[in-house]
C-alpha cells in the first residue's frame, strides 16, 4: 500500500505544484487539504485521484483528523491574503497561530515520518536586527516553535521557497511612460540588487519537494533546503522581461516612502524585503543564506 502525503493548500500555487509533481511520480497517495472541497479546483484534483479533505488551519483538531495515517506532510501558511485585507500585524499574528496549529497537529500524528515546512530566511537574524520583514517574520517564529519540539524537528525539513517570477507582475509590473515610450520599473533598491529566483512556482516547487522526500538522508533532521533555480539582479530581471515582451525598459530607483505611496502597504512590505536583499547581497561581511 502506498504511503500517504497530506498537502496543505492543495488548490494554491505551492500545494498545486507539489500535487502535480507527486501525481506524475506515483510514489505517494495524495491527500489534499483545503478549506473548500466543493470548489472547481478541488473537484478537478479529486477527478485525478486526489483525496480531498476539508480543514481550516485555525482548527487544530480538524488538522489532526486530516493528518490521520499520513507518512508525510507538506505544510504552508498564507500571509498575503489576510495582509491585503487587514494589514501586516493581523496577518503575522494569524499566520503564526496557523503555523503552530500545523506543527501541533503534525507532532500528534503517530505515523508521520517527514514534515516539510515551507518557510523563508530569517532576515532579522541575518541582518543583525536591521531588517524585519513581516511576511518573513511570521514564518521565522514558526521555525523557532518547530525547533523547540525535538520530536517534530527530527522529522522536519525547512524549505526556503525563493522569489517567484510572477512577483514581477503584481502589483509592481513595469509601466509605460508615454512621454518616453519606455516601460519603467520603479524599485526602492539599486538595479544591482541580487535576487535568488525560484522561477515558475507552479512548475518548480513540486520537484524540490519530491527530491526532499526521496532523499531524507540529505534533508533530515531539521535541515534547510533552498528552492532556487538562478540568481539575477533586479536590472537583469527587467532586461529579461524586456527581451521577452519586446519592450524598451528603464530601471528607476526611488526611496521606500515614495514606493509605498504608489502602492500603499504593499510597497512597504515588498520594499523592506528588497532592501534586505540589497544589504545582505552587497555586504561582504554577511553570509548569503538565501
Amino acid at each position: 500500500m502506498s504511503k500517504i502525503i497530506a498537502v496543505i493548500g492543495a488548490t494554491g500555487a505551492q500545494g498545486g505544484s507539489v500535487i502535480s509533481t507527486l501525481l506524475a511520480d506515483g510514489t505517494y497517495k495524495i491527500r489534499g487539504v483545503t478549506r473548500n472541497v466543493t470548489s472547481a479546483q478541488s473537484q478537478a484534483l479529486a477527478a485525478q485521484g486526489v483525496e480531498m479533505i476539508q480543514a481550516d488551519l485555525n482548527d487544530e483538531q480538524a488538522l489532526i483528523k486530516a493528518f490521520k495515517g499520513v507518512s508525510a506532510i507538506y505544510a504552508v501558511t498564507d500571509f498575503m491574503q489576510p495582509f491585503g485585507k487587514y494589514g501586516p500585524e493581523v496577518a503575522l499574528k494569524g499566520e503564526v497561530a496557523q503555523g503552530i496549529n500545523l506543527a501541533n497537529a503534525a507532532s500528534k500524528t503517530s505515523t508521520l515520518e517527514h514534515y516539510i515546512w515551507s518557510t523563508l530566511p530569517n532576515g532579522k537574524e541575518l541582518s543583525g536586527g536591521k531588517h524585519i520583514v513581516p511576511h518573513f517574520e511570521g514564518k521565522n517564529q514558526i521555525d523557532a516553535y518547530i525547533k523547540n519540539n525535538a520530536k517534530l524537528l527530527a522529522k522536519t525539513t525547512f524549505l526556503w521557497n525563493t522569489f517567484y517570477a510572477s512577483n514581477l507582475m503584481f502589483p509592481f509590473t513595469p509601466n509605460l511612460l508615454k512621454s518616453s515610450g519606455k516601460y519603467v520599473w520603479l524599485q526602492p533598491t539599486p538595479a544591482s540588487t541580487p535576487v535568488t529566483m525560484l522561477g515558475d512556482a507552479d512548475a518548480n516547487i513540486g520537484p524540490f519537494v519530491s527530491s526532499i522526500l526521496k532523499r531524507p538522508n540529505l534533508t533530515l533532521p531539521g535541515k534547510f533546503v533552498v528552492a532556487a533555480v538562478e540568481e539575477m539582479t533586479h536590472g537583469e530581471i527587467l532586461a529579461t522581461w524586456g527581451r521577452a515582451t519586446g519592450k524598451e525598459t528603464e530601471y528607476i530607483e526611488v526611496i521606500l516612502d515614495d514606493f509605498d505611496r504608489l502602492w500603499p502597504m504593499w510597497g512597504k512590505e515588498m520594499g523592506l524585503m528588497m532592501q534586505m536583499w540589497g544589504d545582505l547581497g552587497h555586504n561582504s561581511g554577511v553570509e548569503r543564506r538565501f
